[in-house]
């Protein structure tokens, strides 16, 4: 890409969507296109040709899906796998009828086996089953992948996926039933310390092992893997190192000053026992995580007692 190309980030107004423009802006490139919801639903197979006829963008950051934690992939899954299908049907095929240069498909990490070994290398998707709660939004997100890799075969196109790690950062989702696992921890300790709670309950045992990645470190990663001449049709992106649910529980009880206990509610789902990426792929082309997870949640923290806690009250 060069500073003048043609960008489309869709989705730029979530986690991932509004880091990748963030990162953009920073590094200078001028010709950024976006759009809202409501000025494109991307749902709608007219308006999203429409769109990619009109604006003809160079570059697609497919950034754009429905995403949710354990209990809304797990409650909502009809939802998941509908709207994240023909979004990503959409920008993908119309990326390739309007001729554009690159498109990077956003996956996940949840689209991995359930069991797979680890760390999980990209060769082992579809080498077995998937974790039932989330069975739904990996499939579709399964879909992505193998349509970016069918379109390349067979019309040429320069389409790449790339698997984040669990990622998270300013601009997350801080919703009791809908978020993922950091922010909602970040709430939970946030408000049982200012209503002066004794205990906070978290689903699972805290055995599972996770790995995170910080947001800003994701849009580097992700404008660096585009930047890239020659490049795997699949990439994992994450830190390669993971921690318990409960070490990082630990971290955040200390990092908001919650004094009082955890209680684990082992009659929920653990979910997948473990998930850490091998990312020796992208280390090999010289990219490397910066923020340690440390240093990110305590800034995460901050944004939302700040940015988010404040407005709220």
């Amino acid at each position: 890409m060069d500073k003048k190309s043609r960008i489309y980030i869709a989705g730029h107004r979530g986690l991932v969507g509004s880091a990748i423009l963030r990162k953009l802006q920073l590094d200078g490139y001028k010709n950024l296109i976006t759009r809202t919801h409501e000025e494109l639903d991307l749902l709608d197979a007219n308006a999203t040709a429409g769109f990619f006829k009109k604006e003809k963008p160079e570059y697609v950051f497919d950034a754009a899906a429905k995403v949710g934690g354990i209990l809304a992939n797990d409650t909502y899954p009809a939802d998941f796998i509908y709207q994240n299908l023909v979004i990503q049907n959409n920008l993908i095929h119309n990326s390739y009828l309007a001729g554009v240069k690159k498109l990077m498909f956003l996956g996940s990490s949840c689209a991995y086996p359930r069991l797979c070994p680890q760390p999980i290398k990209e060769e082992y998707l579809l080498t077995s089953e998937l974790e039932p709660t989330n069975e739904a939004y990996a499939i579709a997100k399964i879909a992505g992948i193998i349509e970016c890799q069918s379109y390349n075969r067979q019309y040429g196109t320069n389409f790449v996926a790339v698997m984040p790690t669990n990622v998270y950062g300013i601009n997350d989702n801080f919703d009791f039933e809908t978020s993922h696992v950091i922010p909602a921890l970040i709430r939970k300790f946030h408000d049982a310390k200012v209503s002066k709670s004794e205990n906070v309950t978290l689903w699972g045992t805290g055995a599972p092992r996770r790995e995170f990645l910080h947001i800003d470190d994701l849009a580097d990663a992700v404008v660096f893997i585009m930047n890239q001449e020659k490049i795997h049709e699949l990439l994992n992106i994450g830190t390669g190192e993971d921690m318990t649910i409960k070490e990082l529980a630990e971290m955040m009880k200390r990092i908001s000053g919650f004094g009082g206990k955890i209680v684990w509610d082992t009659s929920k789902p653990d979910g997948t026992p473990q998930k850490l990426l091998d990312v020796s792929r992208l280390r090999a082309l010289g990219w490397q995580h910066k923020v340690s997870l440390k240093k990110g949640l305590e800034m995460v923290y901050k944004y939302f007692a700040e940015k988010v806690a404040k407005v709220a009250e």
